[in-house]
């Protein structure tokens, strides 16, 4: 991976000299810096709200915010990055800056991490794979990921308390598949949840040696993470070759006889809205780890900022990256839409939302999948998801791993 380079190293700091780093055209006038931001990230109240509170702190800039769609964006930011006028910043996946970075078409935010931005505290889950090869092209900007959703009622009738440990989480849960309830619904493909479960026994997906990659779910530790997910998964009725979403784990959620799921609070809506009679027995906590003081790691979704080399208002682009990220800023948006701030030491900012509450100190812990520009390749044709499958119905756990590694290893090579 190539880094900046440092070409006209102090563009921020005068007007005189922006324009010698050719950051301002015409050496005058009004510069407008063009932001990609997915769809719902950011409610249209935040967006307006940003973009004037940055226009008054910064004369002579315009912020233009354009919306776009998951579908299709990777072919549409490659292009973007490595055409000419290009947006100035955009709003990508946190696993998906690793593909980009790869095009050597990014610009190299490590300092600006360094000096500005405290990329120091930032939650390992964002940060982690915004940082190839040692340089920091991806800033972190919000973060999410799964909790434990229950039933507050069917806990208080089996006199069941929120764990702390996994193993009171099993005894628990074990307590509550009664009486015609669910113990848990957990459909058994479910790969995100496995691979927290992996991380936490200090496993992992895959691994890197001498540069090059290979599935890693036959090790030792990745195999105690299957086997907790099997004894997990066995204390409800998810199906074993289907993930989350076949059916719909919020609908079966919401019918009322399931004591508990894993997922992201932006299950909530769903399940409220098939059943809005359980608006009240909702209750959240984190998912256990092996220790109490210690919650099970997990997967971190969310999104991180770049800037292409080729854009055209770069200075003002790193401006609203650094206000983006900021204290102010990640405050309200967290707030807004119930994400988790970028740094731990922010958590406080969602203290009084009990959901994203039990996010944040998940997200304390947390991981991306393995930080190769082709991890995409395996996600697309995931061999996670039949091995899983394989080993709850009963295949040879060892032998289903190295099956899938195989696949993964393939996906993976450059």
């Amino acid at each position: 991976m190539m880094n900046r380079p440092l070409v006209c190293p102090l563009a921020a700091v005068s007007v005189l000299a922006l324009a010698g780093c050719g950051l301002l055209p015409g050496g005058s006038g009004t510069r407008t810096v063009n932001v990609w931001l997915m769809r719902d990230s950011a409610s249209d109240d935040f967006i307006k709200r940003f973009t004037e509170s940055f226009e008054a702190e910064h004369a002579g800039v315009e912020v233009n915010v354009t919306i776009q769609d998951w579908t299709g964006i990777g072919k549409k930011v490659t292009e973007a990055i490595q055409g000419s006028g290009g947006p100035d910043v955009i709003e990508v996946g946190n696993t998906q800056v690793a593909q980009y970075a790869d095009t050597d078409k990014l610009y190299d935010l490590t300092l600006e991490s360094v000096r500005d931005l405290g990329g120091q505290d930032w939650l390992p889950g964002l940060a982690e794979p915004g940082s190839i090869n040692g340089s920091q092209f991806g800033i972190p900007w919000y973060a999410a990921n799964r909790i434990v959703i229950y039933n507050k009622d069917i806990f208080g009738e089996a006199g069941v308390e929120p764990p702390k440990t996994r193993a009171a989480w099993l005894a628990g849960t074990e307590t509550l598949e009664a009486g015609g309830n669910q113990g848990i619904y957990l459909a058994g493909q479910d790969w995100y949840t496995l691979s927290g479960f992996i991380w936490d026994e200090g496993g992992d997906l895959a691994v890197e040696k001498g540069g090059a990659w290979a599935g890693a779910l036959d090790s030792p530790a990745a195999q105690r993470g299957m086997a907790f997910y099997k004894e997990l998964q066995a204390l409800g009725d998810g199906p074993k070759n289907a993930d989350e979403q076949s059916p719909p784990q919020a609908e079966v959620f919401a019918k009322g006889d399931v004591a508990q799921i894993i997922a992201p609070p932006s299950a909530i809506p769903a399940i409220l809205k098939a059943n809005p009679g359980l608006k009240d027995k909702l209750g959240f906590f984190p998912i256990p780890g092996k220790k109490a003081d210690k919650p099970c790691v997990v997967f971190t979704g969310g999104s991180d900022l770049i800037i292409p080399e080729n854009a055209p208002q770069r200075a003002a682009a790193i401006d609203v990256v650094t206000a983006l990220a900021g204290e102010k800023w990640q405050g309200e948006l967290a707030r807004a839409m119930n994400y988790v701030p970028n740094k731990p030491s922010l958590a406080s900012l969602v203290a009084g939302q009990k959901a994203t509450a039990a996010m944040a100190v998940g997200a304390a812990r947390g991981r991306a999948t393995p930080n190769s520009p082709q991890w995409a390749d395996v996600e697309a044709d995931n061999p996670i998801k039949p091995y899983m499958s394989a080993v709850l119905g009963g295949a040879d756990p060892k032998q289903a791993a190295e099956t899938a590694n195989e696949k993964i290893t393939g996906s993976l090579a450059e």
